[in-house]
């Protein structure tokens, strides 16, 4: 546990401390650190509401400044359970009724684990630590919100109150974390994609599947170009795969049933599925008949990997064709859980800038290092500066990797390898890998601390063995090509999301969906502006005119909530100069040009994909 999830963890004693003091009758549960916070579950009659927050920091802040020490308490299973059944454990003292949820925490220890209490002033817990010393250490806190929690998760158990909260060392720190949030709520991309008319997600639809509207598409469409000229030069061929496949391929790949949780369900033919409803085949029956491999159907897929595979296969390959690197926009689908759907950054059906590269042994460290290049090129376009390098590597006790360890360790060794010599700092974690092979993720933090994992690059000995692929080496021998697996956008959904809060929806004028707005000042003014309309269009620039009666001022408040690059305002001297009078959102008046100097302008800037 690091300094401040310890910092963290101690807070939530002292709020349930501060609880109590209140109402003496609550039963807690469990109460961790989390990212940013803590959280502690309760059950009592009251329904705490955040006007509650001011009374339960005042009891906290009380605990706080009589500094009471934390005192770490090892004790029997026996001795634990009889403090439980008098109610002492999550408590100020004795209490009529027994401390429930601990006394079911307890009998979930295994045998012979230690057990341990924690007592601050009155208040004892059954807890494994670590603390603070001492409660006065534990700095600033501001309690944030609360929800309903069933007890372990089960929906089958009771449901519990969860009163959310973070503290730091600092009151200076706690500030700016909460500054942090407001600027999140600004920079939302469900928020800005409505007020910007970049996507809709329809529930007739179905959760999780992204409409992309004409002004998203567009961002989506410039994202791909970018991407598309660097895979050209990169010596990519672009392929196109259906978006179903059948049950079989699969099966050899390991994505089912290894990950059967996360896929939508198996499509059956009809005729299948009517013989078996005539059988009386229940659906278990049927289930389990798909998991056994006795009969096949359908899957949406949920990888790219095992079509370009059969590409790949569909051909004989000598060395000399190697690599080959193999590019496909590919829509993929994933059953992820409602509750974990957020707008464009975790969906259900989402498009990623895949790629596979078939390669000999010699070719890998050379390859990853292109993959590499290739996502740094994009992050710096795009002004994501400030990243972090994750290696995921397998976890060896665990039986979800396929493949020899003399293949792991090879592919292990070849990430490690080619970030050393891109120079950049990285971690490496275990348990990350995908089941096929390790991987190196960029996590990227935005322009206001988040953390988001997008570009990733991954090495596979495994899935050219599953499905027997092979090339000619120069002895003439059948040898086993390795796959990379790379996808520098991850997912155009998530990654649009992304670049939606980054920019606050500003974009650059390469991406922005409406790069210029011709605003005329009065309806004389309108032909001049059409005309000028009309020479930005010829020059493939994306623009629009503002026809509307309102006055100058309003339009130019339109334009500046939409977040145009650049407003071209027009009057009676403007029109006599040949000139447009040229706004940018960032900078305000920007004086007069001609124009063909700012149709010279803004190409440059799109030509560059120049930030603002």
């Amino acid at each position: 546990m690091t300094e401040i999830e310890r910092l963290r963890h101690s807070c939530a004693h002292v709020l349930a401390t501060g609880i109590l003091r209140i109402w003496p009758e609550a039963q807690f549960a469990a109460g961790p650190p989390v990212e940013n916070g803590f959280y502690y579950d309760l059950e009592m009659d009251h329904h705490i509401s955040p006007a509650d927050f001011d009374k339960i920091e005042v009891e906290m802040k009380k605990v706080v400044k009589q500094n009471q020490p934390f005192e770490r308490i090892v004790v029997s299973r026996d001795e634990a359970l009889a403090l439980a059944d008098e109610g002492r454990l999550g408590a100020l003292g004795p209490r009529t009724a027994p401390s429930k949820f601990k006394v079911d925490i307890l009998r979930g220890i295994p045998d012979g684990e230690e057990i341990s209490l924690y007592r601050n002033g009155d208040f004892t817990d059954l807890c494994a630590g670590p603390h603070v010393m001492r409660t006065g250490n534990i700095g600033a806190f501001k309690l944030s919100s609360i929800a309903s929690a069933y007890y372990k998760g089960d929906s089958n158990n009771p449901q519990l109150q969860r009163i959310y909260g973070t503290a730091f060392k600092t009151r200076a720190e706690l500030d700016q974390y909460f500054e942090q949030l407001e600027e999140a709520k600004k920079r939302d991309h469900r928020k800005l994609g409505r007020e910007l008319d970049l996507f809709h997600i329809d529930d007739e639809v179905g959760p999780g599947l992204v409409l992309w509207k004409p002004k998203g598409a567009i961002i989506r469409k410039e994202l791909q170009t970018f991407i598309s000229e660097e895979l050209r030069q990169q010596g990519y061929t672009e392929v196109f795969t259906p978006h179903i496949g059948k049950l079989a391929l699969f099966r050899t790949s390991g994505h089912y049933p290894y990950y059967s949780d996360s896929q939508f369900p198996p499509l059956i033919e009809p005729d299948t599925l009517a013989s078996f409803a005539e059988e009386g085949c229940s659906c278990a029956e049927l289930s389990n008949r798909l998991k056994r491999g006795e009969i096949d159907g359908y899957l949406l897929k949920p990888m790219n990997c095992p079509m370009h595979i059969k590409i790949y296969g569909s051909s004989l390959h000598s060395y000399r064709d190697l690599p080959i690197r193999l590019a496909e926009f590919g829509t993929v689908y994933r059953w992820e859980q409602s509750g974990e759907l957020a707008g464009m950054t975790r969906v259900r059906g989402f498009t990623q800038d895949d790629a596979h590269i078939f390669c000999t042994e010699e070719q890998v460290l050379s390859e990853i290092q292109g993959c590499l290049q290739l996502v740094l090129k994009i992050l710096g376009t795009l002004g994501m500066d400030s990243y972090r390098v994750r290696i995921g590597l397998r976890d060896a006790d665990s039986a979800k990797y396929v493949g020899t360890s003399e293949q792991w360790d090879r592919a292990e060794q070849a990430l490690r390898e080619s970030v050393k010599i891109l120079a950049v700092p990285f971690t490496e974690e275990r348990g990350e890998a995908a089941f096929y092979g390790p991987k190196i993720d960029f996590v990227v933090k935005d322009v206001i601390g988040r953390e988001w994992q997008l570009g990733t690059v991954q090495v596979d000995y495994n899935l050219p063995e599953r499905f027997g692929l092979t090339y000619i080496a120069t002895d003439n021998s059948a040898r086993r090509p390795v796959m990379i697996h790379r996808a520098p956008f991850g997912s155009l959904e998530r990654f649009c999301g992304v670049l939606i809060e980054h920019f606050a929806g500003s974009f650059p004028v390469w991406l922005a969906p409406e790069q210029a707005r011709v605003l005329p000042i009065s309806e004389k003014h309108l032909e001049y502006g059409r005309s000028i309309l009309g020479l930005l269009l010829d020059r493939q620039i994306r623009a629009t005119i503002d026809e509307s009666s309102d006055k100058i001022g309003a339009k130019i408040r339109l334009a500046q909530l939409d977040k145009v690059p650049y407003m071209l305002v027009l009057g009676t001297r403007e029109e006599q100069a040949g000139e447009i009078a040229v706004r940018s959102r960032k900078n305000g008046d920007e004086g007069a040009l001609s124009a063909s100097e700012f149709v010279k302008r803004i190409q440059m800037e799109v030509k560059e994909r120049q930030r603002d």
